[in-house]
This record gives C-alpha cells, sequence and structure tokens, in this order.
C-alpha cells in the first residue's frame, strides 16, 4: 500500500541517511588524518648542559640565543624548545639547561651535526661548558 508522497519522504530519507554516512566517513578520515600526523616518526635530540663556574650570566645568555637561532639557520630541525632546570627533586648534578631538537630521520639529525651553523654553536658553547649530556630517541 502506498500513500500520496510517500515516494518522495523515501527519496528525502534516503538523502538524509546517505548525507549522513558521507559526513560521518569525512570525519573519520579526518580523524585518521590527524592522528597519523600526529604519529609521524619524531627523532628526539636531547642537550642537557652544565656550564663552568667561570661562565657568566652574559656568556650563558649568548650561548641560549645561539642555540635558539639554529632552527632559522638548519632547516632539517622540525622542532626546537629549551628550558632551566626547575625540579625540586636536586638530582640534576649540576646541569642546569635542557634543549629538544626534533628531526623527522636519522638523516636529517646527521645532516644536522656537521652543519657549519651547528658547528659555529658548538665554537660560542665550548669556552663556558663544563659537561653535556646528551641522549636521542624515538618519539612514542
Amino acid at each position: 500500500m502506498t500513500f500520496p508522497g510517500m515516494e518522495l519522504r523515501s527519496l528525502s530519507l534516503c538523502l538524509a541517511l546517505l548525507l549522513t554516512g558521507i559526513f560521518s566517513m569525512t570525519a573519520t578520515v579526518q580523524a585518521e588524518d590527524k592522528e597519523a600526523g600526529d604519529s609521524a616518526p619524531k627523532l628526539r635530540h636531547v642537550v642537557i648542559f652544565k656550564f663552568k663556574e667561570s661562565a657568566k650570566a652574559a656568556d650563558i645568555k649568548k650561548v641560549e640565543k645561539a642555540f635558539a637561532a639554529l632552527p632559522k639557520k638548519i632547516p632539517v630541525i622540525k622542532d626546537y624548545e629549551w628550558g632551566t632546570n626547575n625540579s625540586p627533586e636536586m638530582l640534576d648534578k649540576g646541569f642546569t639547561h635542557c634543549f629538544l631538537v626534533t628531526f623527522a630521520s636519522e638523516e636529517d639529525r646527521a645532516a644536522y651535526l656537521p652543519h657549519p651553523a651547528h658547528q659555529e654553536f658548538v665554537s660560542i658553547l665550548r669556552p663556558h661548558l663544563e659537561e653535556a649530556f646528551v641522549v636521542d630517541y624515538w618519539a612514542k
């Protein structure tokens, strides 16, 4: 048994269900794309410094600025951040500065290490550095 306008209502319902499915699939694909972007491999290069007692505040500031300038000079650096220790645990062993440099690949890191801008930074750092601690890892 059919009623007048039933075909139109059925067609409208089918169209509404189809559009709902399309929007749902689009949202799922966008979420998967976002997850894939967030899970792109990230090679973290962690560098921690202990400065000599003779290093003046101005010397350390110069090192901080020189390191912060590297991302603009070396395109393989994907991300960069740094900070000074503020742990209440008192386990820092005199290390005060932590720098985190992110690369997309081991090849990018290999290009960074001998890069002239990085080597120039090392020459600024070396006279003031007592000790460095470096750890590299793939972020999970």
